[in-house]
């Protein structure tokens, strides 16, 4: 597709401080783990605040596919029943992550033969992991390469045990195999071997929808989980709003001085877009959590920050956004991991700052990033990444002319995002 084929969105500039509070959807990475727990249950769940969005779409629609029957589809309150796991089809990932790396591991549970494929973007996400480690369960695999497409053939059961693995690329290769473990004759044991272990909040938060739901687990070592084989409950999951998604919203507030509210911020979360209460901080805001919600300030004056964010790289382009807008130069590690994410989002956060007019220096593990007084208006690519697209609107606060290409992509975990910004600077539309 050439870039004249995408849409163009002129991001609004901040015309005065905000004033405002904005009501998050549901959390992409809650809602999904729930959705794959809901198809091994014992009985049906009942959602409450689920994220309606192209992700959830597509893990719902893979659960369908998997024999689950949900009613009320499409909204905030599905229920979802579990899954027969008697099918042989083909399962759309899309350029959902949760989708490609938590289903292949339920369909280990299927009778069926069960192909998996996705966008052009996801055939390039690694996949090594969830292929290696399905095929060490002595389930078969047949791929041509160790990405989509391939398929998996499923017995019905797997006896599990024990398990060793390198999820160096990404959590969610732990997190999809964790999560249908309690299915597993033998439950499991994973151990993880490599250099380091990204996201790990997100491991923990799959630790805990486990545990919310009577399975017992255990995280007896650095980097060894257990899981027991036993019942899975339905019942009622009210999901959390998305907080990695606040994001943009913080940080409009930052940029453009005032305060936005985002209500309903839980008190203990494993969500990591928690941290953006600390990390905003570092960067000049203020930030109040009362009855309310959690409430930001800002003055527009923006700090540079050193940081590693291995704990939450789906933070890490909004605090590059901001960073382009800061009085002193950043620097942000630790971020590897996500080359492998819907793009590789290193070499595409610093090729776009510097198409602007900025200086960002793309290093092995994040960005070296200089503030510039020669910012300018231009395209800004997205490069099919809905955290690309966000992080243009964040820097379209201040410098006009950004036209963000293909806003659509924010429909992965935020369908009205267009619209959600402008009620944000008060405009119509």
């Amino acid at each position: 597709m050439t870039d004249s084929t995408y849409s163009q969105w002129h991001a609004p500039v901040a015309s005065s401080a905000l004033q405002a509070t904005v009501a998050l959807p549901g959390s992409k990475s809650l809602t999904n783990r729930e959705l794959v727990l809901a198809a091994i249950a014992e009985e049906p769940t009942q959602f409450a605040g689920a994220l309606v969005s192209r992700d959830s779409s597509l893990m719902l629609a893979a659960l369908q596919t998997l024999g689950s029957e949900v009613v009320g589809g499409g909204t905030t309150s599905p229920k979802v029943s579990p899954a027969t796991l008697t099918a042989s089809s083909t399962i759309d990932c899309g350029l959902a992550g949760t989708v490609m790396r938590f289903v292949p591991p339920l369909s280990t549970l299927n009778r069926g033969r069960i192909t998996f494929d996705g966008d052009a973007g996801a055939r390039k996400r690694p996949m090594d992991t969830t292929i290696t480690s399905l095929r060490a369960l002595g389930v078969e695999v047949s791929a041509e390469s160790l990405s989509l497409p391939f398929k998996v053939l499923g017995t019905g059961e797997v006896e599990g045990g024990e398990l060793t693995i390198d999820a160096s690329s990404s959590s969610q290769f732990v997190s999809g195999l964790l999560l249908v473990a309690p299915r597993f004759k033998n439950g499991l044991t994973l151990r993880h071997v490599g250099d380091h272990l990204p996201s790990l909040p997100h491991i923990e938060m799959t630790l805990e929808c486990l545990r919310e739901r009577g399975v017992s687990v255990s995280n007896p070592e650095p980097s060894v989980w257990r899981v027991e084989p036993g019942p899975v409950a339905g019942g009622f999951k009210q999901i959390e709003p998305d907080l990695s998604n606040a994001g943009p919203f913080l940080a409009a507030a930052m940029v453009a001085g005032g305060s936005v509210t985002i209500p309903d911020w839980p008190t203990n979360t494993t969500q990591v877009g928690s941290d953006f209460d600390g990390i905003l901080q570092q960067m000049g805001a203020s930030i109040v959590r009362d009855e309310r919600g959690l409430t930001i300030t800002g003055s527009g004056s923006i700090k540079g920050i050193d940081i590693d964010l291995s704990r939450g790289g789906e933070l890490a382009q909004v605090v590059a956004a901001l960073a382009v807008l800061a009085e002193s130069p950043s620097r942000i590690t630790g971020i590897a991991h996500i080359r492998g994410h819907e793009t590789d989002r290193l070499a595409a956060m610093a090729t776009e700052i510097n198409r602007i007019g900025g200086n960002a220096t793309e290093t092995e593990d994040g960005w070296e990033i200089v503030p510039t007084n020669t910012m300018h208006g231009g395209l800004w690519k997205t490069y099919d990444d809905h955290r690309m697209a966000t992080a243009g609107a964040i820097i379209g606060l201040r410098v006009p002319g950004i036209l963000v290409e293909n806003i659509e992509t924010t429909s992965k975990t935020m369908p009205n995002f267009p619209a959600m910004w402008q009620q944000l600077l008060g405009e119509k539309s």
